[in-house]
């Protein structure tokens, strides 16, 4: 059973704090024999892990959060075991648990890798690159992209290696692309079939593709992610860890993402 670790912290600073304060509120009123009278355990606790909780639940909430890459779908960019910092203010500042926007900041730009509430289960949080923007006309046939009527421009770089958990992408073809101004690498698979079509990206909507286009689920099979399912801009790689390939990559530590 998949844990809500967000609804868990919120409820977890809640408690302790009311039972810290209560307890000040209760000494204040008279209430307790002295104020140098030792704590009960519990109010302990509660005084010990509340400040710690409050600090955690503000950092993961509103400023930055950590996850974990559990696919490789967004190969080459991010990598199986890859560990990420996702921005949680750049699109605006939003309710923990509730997810309400309460204070806007900005939108999402056309290249961004977005953390999001996968649309038809709210409860996964995937990861994609943005290539729609609301009103945006998505074309993509014969593993080529295209952006309103252009094809976006593809460099051909060679065949990817891939190690550890990557290493059955080895010999996929490795492309550099240019979204408007982003560019960016992406594998495909020549000759494996996948979904194509021409799609048209809602106001308030965003198209998400991952960077593996033939290992990827994204908008080409269950549409767009509406605004209100955005979680954060992925900025940097903290860690990598992947037991197939030696542990700890070191060369991927600190790896800035675009």
């Amino acid at each position: 059973m998949d844990v809500d670790f967000e609804f868990v912290l919120v409820v977890a600073t809640l408690a302790s704090g009311v039972i810290w304060g209560g307890y000040l509120l209760w000494q204040r009123w008279g209430g307790a024999p002295t104020r140098d009278a030792k704590e009960p355990l519990l109010v302990e606790y509660a005084h010990s892990f509340f400040p710690v909780l409050f600090v955690v639940l503000v950092l993961r909430s509103f400023i930055v959060e950590p996850f974990r890459i559990p696919s490789g779908s967004m190969m080459p960019t991010l990598l199986i075991g890859d560990f990420i910092l996702v921005n949680k203010f750049t699109y605006g500042i939003r309710l923990p648990v509730l997810g309400t926007k309460v204070f806007a900041m900005g939108e999402p730009s056309r290249g961004d890798i977005v953390v999001f509430k996968f649309p038809q289960d709210p409860s996964v949080d995937y990861i994609k690159r943005v290539i729609g923007l609301p009103g945006d006309r998505i074309a993509y046939y014969n593993k080529q992209l295209y952006l309103n009527g252009k094809a976006v421009p593809q460099t051909r770089l060679g065949e990817y290696v891939g190690l550890g958990q990557g290493a059955s992408m080895s010999g996929a073809l490795l492309l550099n692309e240019d979204l408007t101004g982003v560019t960016h690498d992406i594998l495909i698979r020549e000759g494996q079939p996948g979904v194509q079509g021409e799609f048209r990206v809602p106001e308030g909507q965003y198209f998400v593709m991952g960077d593996n286009r033939d290992n990827s689920n994204d908008s080409r099979y269950w549409g767009t992610v509406p605004e209100a399912n955005l979680v954060g801009k992925a900025f940097l790689i903290w860690m990598n860890w992947d037991w197939d390939n030696h542990g700890v990559a070191l060369d991927r530590l600190g790896d800035s993402l675009q």
